[in-house]
Parts: structure tokens; C-alpha cells; sequence
């Protein structure tokens, strides 16, 4: 394989990361949000705990597809 093969190779691959990243956060998000759900409709006195908790979670899960993003560009302008 000589070096075009692999810049070719990685324009194809890169933005196919991205979208498992994004796959794979939402995913995430998605079980993150149902178990904060059921969670509350078990007990709502708890509501605003686990609200915030599932915010300060979503908010990290968030930054992971962000970097992911990032990387992306990076390696995009290196190519």
C-alpha cells in the first residue's frame, strides 16, 4: 500500500468514525435519559437530583462525539 492508498484510505475512514462516535453517543444519551426517566417516575421527590445528574452526564457524553469531531478536523488538515 503506498501513501495515497492511505490518505484515501483515511479520508473514507475518518468520517466514518465520526459517525460510529455519533452512534455510539447516542446510544448512550438515549439509556442515559430512559434510565434518569424511570428512575424520576419512581420517585419524584428525587426528581431534581437525578435531573442534574443526568444533565452533567448527557453534557460528558456529548463531549466525547465533540472530540471525536475535533480529531477529525485535525487529521483532515493533515491529510
Amino acid at each position: 500500500m503506498d501513501a495515497k492508498e492511505a490518505v484515501d484510505l483515511m479520508r473514507l475512514g475518518l468520517p466514518m468514525g465520526v459517525g460510529l462516535a455519533a452512534f455510539g453517543c447516542a446510544l448512550g444519551l438515549g439509556n442515559a435519559v430512559s434510565s434518569a426517566m424511570n428512575a424520576i417516575s419512581r420517585q419524584p421527590e428525587a426528581a431534581d437530583k437525578i435531573q442534574t445528574a443526568m444533565i452533567i452526564g448527557c453534557a460528558l457524553i456529548e463531549a466525547l462525539t465533540i472530540y471525536a469531531l475535533v480529531v477529525v478536523f485535525v487529521l483532515s488538515g493533515k491529510l
